[in-house]
């Protein structure tokens, strides 16, 4: 028996992948697709249920409303609609909405009308979280309300034959009391699935297919960075494959203190993979001279990258397959739900960045995957907890933490602050608390005062910042013992600076990284 799959149609909704994630919490597969996919399409993926995300547009809109393929609702899979989708399921089956500048916004008391399927097992009324402007006038033929809210007299709709529902409220967020209790009603009682998507089970069905696809004698080459995502795929990939896996360790001259000889004990002496340590990080940083432009830096770093990947790649006989740490944010991300070109924040160093005259086909294994779940296969496949709790390291590496032109001298001076924020962090407990700490050099200097002498030197910037998956974060609030200490032993054991600041903002609107 194939993978059970609930199909997500994203309609622009911040929670798309919220909701993607509880329905994978209840041991399910989800799977986002854009809202327009045909619906022949979606048959052929034999979905066991369908779920319509919300989204920022209006079906009172007729000109911009995106709408999905009328065919979806004949497929006889069960459907739910969530706010938008709500609204979706309603203008297309029948019914009428309306729009009203009286938004129903926040924390709202919900009103259960009918007890049964999406509402089983949930008390009488409880706090929902609702967020739109639209509501519905009248139900579609055959449907029934099954809840209310004082503001609104349809707050969700059931047709039960064809096991089509909708709410207008968002079961996917904490703040709706009962929420995942609802989305698994769904999942089990009308849907029929069953619990059984696990880090194990992925491992062993992950390990099958790569098996099948590259088969005893092709090889594969995978550019190792000592990161969880490259790490646990090329774990599972030599769990595959064994030794026709090479794994590729580029120093490019912007990595952290002793990360080279790191990554060496644990995944040549460890494991034993072949891995093949190359140092090129003379050639980085002369490609890297007189550069600013943060932009820039990122595709000077990816740009060369490839160019000694091709390199080291095409001496290795027999390979077929360039194999990638491909998260499923990274997926989703490059697709726009509406088709729309979605604005460039910084480009990314991981996604589609094959070259076309290598003629490698790609290898993705964790690209169904998020953040949290790669970290259990992780532990599933025994990773070291040094690399498992890893915190994210950007691809250009320290090159954007130094604000202004990236030097020999500068890095020098940024690892040893850099490694001294580290060992706080972990010696306070901290480090697996904060999705990300680290310093950033500053392209100015300040006066000082050290053994009754002025001084005018660096400053440089902490950053730490808590967050899930690195969508959204918010600064840490660190004790500010730990901020004190650290600070002491970066001014007095790091020579050339004489000042350290805290960044305190959040994403949006900031982002982690200053560059």
């Amino acid at each position: 028996m194939g993978r059970q799959t609930i199909l997500i149609l994203d309609f622009g909704s911040q929670y798309t992948q919220l909701i993607a994630r509880r329905v994978r919490e209840n041991k399910v597969f989800s799977r986002i697709i854009p809202y327009n996919t045909p619906a022949k399409e979606i048959a052929a993926l034999q979905p066991k249920g369908l779920i319509l995300s919300g989204g920022p547009a209006s079906v009172t809109d007729k000109k911009k409303r995106p709408l999905p393929d009328k065919g979806i609702f004949k497929l006889g899979v069960p459907i739910l609609g969530i706010c938008y989708g709500m609204q979706v399921i309603t203008e297309m089956l029948g019914g009428k909405v309306r729009h009203t500048k009286e938004r129903e916004f926040g924390k709202t008391e919900l009103f259960i009308d009918d007890n049964r399927d999406l509402f089983s097992q949930v008390p009488g009324n409880f706090t929902c979280w609702a967020s739109h402007g639209d509501y519905i006038t009248k139900k579609p033929a055959g449907f029934m309300i099954s809840s209310h809210t004082m503001n609104s007299p349809i707050s969700s709709i059931t047709h039960r034959q064809r096991k089509i529902y909708g709410v207008q409220f968002h079961p996917e967020v904490t703040h709706t009391e009962k929420g995942n209790q609802i989305i698994s009603n769904f999942l089990f009682k009308v849907c029929g699935c069953l619990s059984r998507w696990t880090m194990q089970s992925f491992v062993k069905e992950s390990i099958d297919n790569i098996k099948k696809t590259v088969g005893k004698k092709d090889k594969v080459v995978l550019g190792l960075s000592g990161g969880v995502d490259s790490s646990v795929a090329a774990l599972l990939i030599h769990r595959a494959i064994g030794r026709n896996l090479r794994c590729i360790f580029i120093d490019n001259g912007v990595l952290r203190r002793d990360e080279p000889q790191q990554i060496k004990a644990v995944f040549r002496n460890m494991y034993h993979l072949n891995l093949d340590y190359v140092d090129r990080s003379k050639r980085f940083l002369e490609r890297l001279k007189g550069i600013t432009d943060p932009e820039e830096k990122r595709k000077v770093i990816g740009n060369e990258f490839v160019k000694v990947f091709e390199e080291e790649a095409e001496k290795v006989k027999g390979v077929k397959y360039l194999a990638q740490g491909t998260l499923y944010p990274d997926v989703i991300e490059s697709i726009s739900p509406t088709g729309a070109p979605s604005s460039r924040i910084k480009s990314h160093h991981n996604v589609g960045g094959l070259p076309a005259h290598m003629k490698l086909k790609l290898l993705e294994p964790l690209r169904d995957l998020f953040k949290d779940e790669v970290r259990q296969i992780g532990r599933v496949l025994s990773l070291p907890e040094t690399i498992l709790f890893r915190q994210p390291f950007p691809g250009p590496g320290l090159a954007i933490r130094i604000i202004g032109e990236v030097t020999r001298e500068r890095l020098e001076l940024l690892r040893e602050v850099d490694r001294r924020v580290v060992e706080e962090i972990k010696k306070h407990g901290l480090y697996e608390q904060i999705w990300q700490s680290f310093a950033v050099l500053l392209p100015i200097k300040s006066v000082g005062v050290m053994g009754d002498e002025r001084t005018y030197e660096n400053v440089v910037a902490l950053r730490c910042v808590t967050s899930l998956d690195g969508m959204t974060a918010d600064w840490a609030k660190i004790p500010y013992e730990i901020l004190e200490r650290i600070s002491n032993r970066i001014i007095n054991e790091v020579k050339g600076v004489n000042r350290v600041v805290y960044d305190i903002s959040s994403k949006p609107p900031a982002t982690i990284e200053w560059e």
